[in-house]
């Protein structure tokens, strides 16, 4: 049985010295899952690897609980297909990415059942300064750099479909797209 590649992306750790876990450490742990070609990406919870097929939902299930009870905090997982990452990059709007001196770019993935189109009428945004787009598997959340202490991105944390989703720069989600 083929496998396939997958990238977990884990919310809520080694943020503000909270839930500190070594990279070597969780590439054990998903290797103890029997996943293989294992790899992490930066210190914020990014993991490749590969699979033997199996229903998305399951898999998620079967990697929080193991995380939850190897390193003792409720582990909340976006489980990511490769196909899923490509259609990410290639769905962004035109032009996203493009001018990192003059925008900060963020990639807001959703945890299922949610959808994007179900969260971007819950994230507000400073028209002067942010603007969001919905893709078919994530957010796409630009904010101007000059003016970025007025982005109303930070409100998002304060927001109870902030437990629901979590966040990469668009460096490290096309970077992990390049791991794949």
């Amino acid at each position: 049985m083929n496998e396939s590649r997958h990238i977990a992306l884990l919310r809520g750790i080694n943020v503000g010295g909270s839930n500190l876990i070594k990279m070597a450490d969780l590439r054990a742990s998903f290797e103890g899952l029997g996943f293989t070609d294992v790899a992490t990406y930066i210190q914020s919870g990014n993991v490749v690897f590969s699979a033997k097929p199996a229903a998305k939902q399951k898999l998620t299930k079967t990697i929080e609980a193991a995380l939850s009870k190897t390193f003792q905090y409720g582990s909340r997982v976006v489980l990511i297909s490769a196909l899923e990452l490509e259609a990410v990059v290639a769905q962004a709007p035109g032009g996203f990415g493009k001018q990192p001196a003059r925008y900060r770019y963020d990639v807001v993935f959703v945890m299922q059942p949610l959808t994007p189109r179900d969260v971007i009428p819950q994230i507000a945004t400073n028209p002067a300064v942010d603007t969001v787009a919905a893709g078919e598997h994530a957010l796409y959340f630009r904010r101007l750099v000059s003016k970025a202490t007025q982005s109303h991105l930070r409100k998002l944390i304060a927001h109870p479909i902030y437990q629901s989703v979590t966040l990469r720069n668009w460096n490290t989600t096309t970077q992990l797209l390049a791991m794949l």
